[in-house]
């Protein structure tokens, strides 16, 4: 569900408002919770130039501005209405002194009706905007991948994936159960760099097929020592979902460079008795 959608039903459902804002915190904590200087440095017990004439010195108070604030919070991230501190303070206080309503509750309804159904539409938009990226992206990718099939030294495999080979070698090849080091620069095909071993200076160890299906290919048919440019159609890579800083439809370049297969050696066999249960490394 849309983030504006899941703001907009914390308020329409009352009844679950408090547990709707427990998981939020839990999914996505505030910046005061999260900032370390902030979690050092708790807050004066009394009423700041924010809340004047507000004690916060019993646990039922801190407990009651929390509340509030992680309400205040919650809602103001929703881009489909701006909030009413007033109205707001009017309602709760009207809802937790059990005082008559100021709106009936078809008035109440109606408004969140209105306000639900301008969210859906605007989440709409929004889906409408993220698929036009996507097809913007998929067409961009394509016309990329013809013309540099097209030239001289570029391989284009049964699968699409396209590589160029900058540095041969004849080392072993590894195989699917293996895992390889590598060195590698990743950009799309704009030169933009998403992710990058050789800027960070230093390699890295993964299983082969532990990444995406174009790197798994290539890896399979590429020996130690070798360095290949590869060209990722985006079903070889993240598809339309996209990933980081990665659009959805993008078609992506790597220059990678296999420099060892480091899979560790089978243990020699043994009978029953010799056998140890070991506890199985961590991989990447």
């Amino acid at each position: 569900m849309n983030t504006s959608l899941r703001s907009l039903s914390t308020l329409v459902l009352s009844s679950s408002l408090l547990l709707g804002l427990v998981a939020c915190n839990k999914a996505e904590p505030t910046k005061e919770m999260s900032d370390p200087a902030a979690a050092s440095e708790p807050a004066p017990a009394s009423a700041s130039a924010s809340a004047p004439g507000v004690t916060l010195e019993t646990l039922d108070q801190k407990v009651s501005y929390g509340i509030g604030r992680n309400i205040g919070g919650e809602i103001s991230r929703d881009p489909n209405f701006t909030v009413d501190v007033e109205a707001l303070v009017a309602g709760l206080r009207s809802g937790a002194t059990n005082s008559e309503s100021i709106l009936n509750a078809e008035e109440m309804q109606a408004a969140f009706a209105e306000i639900r159904a301008r969210a859906e539409a605007s989440a709409g938009e929004v889906a409408e905007a993220a698929q036009a990226a996507v097809a913007g992206e998929r067409a961009k990718a394509a016309e990329f991948l013809v013309t540099n099939g097209g030239r001289e030294g570029v391989i284009t495999t049964s699968t699409g994936l396209q590589y160029e080979v900058l540095t041969a070698a004849t080392g072993a090849i590894p195989a699917s159960t293996d895992t390889v080091q590598v060195h590698y620069h990743g950009t799309l095909t704009d030169g933009t760099v998403f992710d990058s071993s050789v800027e960070r200076g230093s390699p890295i160890d993964f299983p082969v097929t532990g990444v995406i299906s174009g790197w798994v290919e290539a890896l399979q048919i590429m020996p130690v020592g070798s360095k290949w440019k590869l060209f990722v159609p985006p079903a070889l890579g993240y598809g339309d979902r996209g990933s980081g800083a990665i659009p959805g439809g993008a078609a992506l370049v790597f220059e990678v460079e296999l420099l060892d297969i480091v899979t560790p050696p089978a243990p020699p066999s043994a009978g029953p008795a010799e056998l140890e249960i070991t506890e199985t490394p961590e991989t990447p």
